[in-house]
């Protein structure tokens, strides 16, 4: 393997394992406010202890969030400085302004959220969480729209003297139909996460009955969530579908394996090809569907493979413009399986929590605790359709990947850093692993008389929440 390949693997492995945390944070931080809110408006004690059980969770998960998205960022000057020499003038002003701007106001208000407890008035310190949680989204959306830029790269110029990308509209930056898209797709799966984490947790104590005035109401909620986020992301995901029919064909046709242009488009449930996925051998396949998620109308058409190689060629010269055909197949098909098998679940437990009883069917939290891994199955093969299914294009129609890549470091230099990070985050998997299960099984505080006013100062002032 040379050095693209290598640096290839390694921001692969970076970005798939810094987004195992990245949905569970956004959509956990909401949930987690929302408790907080019942909590504050009502004062119901359960309440408070479902909000400082999973906000222990959470900040768990967004620590380690922390830690990896750092490393992730500095690969762009390490591995990849010819993209970052090409592009910086506009891939680091959304990156500069989620740092500067969203991350500190997730790190800021959560601090406070943290050591508040106790301390600052009710709603004073309810608002802290909310405004943190606020700040996850919109640090979410700026680094969208530096990735959406290269699914569909708008506002620039390229400089003829310095034969860079120039930023000539922020604004169509940041307004970005695909940013747009893309976002809401990805806002509605992280709420479908964090809804399976607190539902496969909730599973694990109410069999073993633990708990059960703190995790029955957290099941319902999570299985609402997990609901009514599942059909945000068929929405969503068929707005994306359409989106990348427009700006990127290949894309669509390698997520079919559609070698030829065709009218209607059928879309095929299982497909057995060559090895090699230059086509196919056997397939399962629902007419119309496809030209309808391409398009809109069943009697759409779509164009193949074979098609848009030729014409990649004519536009941009000899060359292989056709990603891997088999991993875009089945990592799109994995994605939307994974998403539905969540849906199913949350119609299920919906059912058997009905009307206050408790599922008789043993099966079901067993499959609830495993169906945990399911969003973040879907997130990871997602991630990875998108990113590799623009290839051979890291800005897609304007630099290849192939020309991102630094220079000057050796394919040996790559490997080493590859070995160290992966052994690196194998660890750093190990403990995340040790703490989330140790706190899950702990469960919640205990309950506790009326809580004291903390701006009157007459009242005794229990110790400060701590994690």
């Amino acid at each position: 393997m040379n050095a693209l390949d290598l640096a290839r693997w390694q921001f692969g492995i970076t970005t798939v394992y810094h987004f195992i945390f990245v949905p569970l944070t956004i959509g956990l931080s909401f949930l987690v406010a929302g408790m907080q809110t019942v909590w504050v408006r009502t004062g119901d004690d359960r309440y408070r202890r479902m909000t400082k059980f999973w906000g222990k969770l959470f900040l768990i998960n967004f620590a380690m969030g922390v830690a990896t998205g750092i490393v992730q960022e500095f690969q762009f000057g390490m591995n990849w400085s010819d993209y970052s020499t090409f592009v910086g003038d506009i891939f680091g002003a959304p990156l500069a302004i989620e740092g500067l701007l969203a991350f500190f106001m997730e790190s800021t208000f959560l601090g406070l959220w943290i050591f508040g407890w106790d301390k600052l008035p009710k709603k004073l310190h309810l608002a802290t969480i909310w405004i943190a949680s606020i700040g996850t989204v919109l640090s979410a959306y700026f680094i969208l729209a530096a990735n959406s830029w290269m699914q569909h790269p708008v506002g620039y110029e390229v400089n003829p003297v310095t034969g860079r990308a120039e930023l000539k509209d922020f604004g169509a930056v940041l307004t970005n139909s695909t940013a747009v898209g893309a976002f809401a797709h990805t806002i509605t799966a992280c709420f479908l996460t964090a809804g399976m984490f607190v539902v496969g947790i909730s599973a694990w104590q109410l069999k073993r009955r633990r708990d059960t005035d703190v995790y029955r109401p957290s099941m319902r909620i999570a299985l609402i969530t997990v609901l009514i986020a599942g059909f945000g992301v068929v929405l969503t995901g068929d707005l994306q579908a359409r989106l990348m029919t427009e700006q990127q064909p290949m894309k669509m046709a390698a997520a079919e394996a559609l070698y030829d242009t065709v009218a209607p488009a059928s879309f095929s449930l299982f497909t057995i090809g060559s090895l090699d996925g230059s086509e196919e051998k056997f397939s399962i396949r629902v007419p119309g569907l496809l030209s309808f998620m391409a398009t809109g109308s069943f009697d759409g058409r779509v164009e193949g493979i074979n098609d848009l190689q030729a014409a990649g060629q004519q536009q941009y010269g000899p060359g292989e413009y056709r990603p891997d055909i088999p991993v875009s197949y089945w990592t799109f098909r994995l994605m939307i399986g994974f998403g539905f098998l969540c849906m199913l679940l949350s119609v299920v437990g919906l059912w058997l929590f009905r009307r206050g009883r408790t599922p008789r069917a043993r099966w079901f939290f067993p499959a609830a605790t495993a169906a945990i891994a399911l969003p973040f199955l879907a997130n990871s093969v997602g991630w990875i359709f998108t990113e590799m299914g623009r290839q051979p294009w890291s800005v897609f129609g304007v630099l290849k990947t192939a020309d991102s890549v630094s220079p000057t470091v050796s394919a040996g230099s790559v490997l080493t850093s590859l070995i160290v990070f992966t052994v690196l985050y194998g660890l750093l998997a190990i403990v995340d692993g040790y703490l989330m299960v140790r706190y899950a099984k702990a469960g919640p505080p205990p309950p506790t008389a009326p809580d004291v006013d903390a701006t009157d100062p007459d009242e005794p002032r229990p110790a400060a929440f701590a994690y």
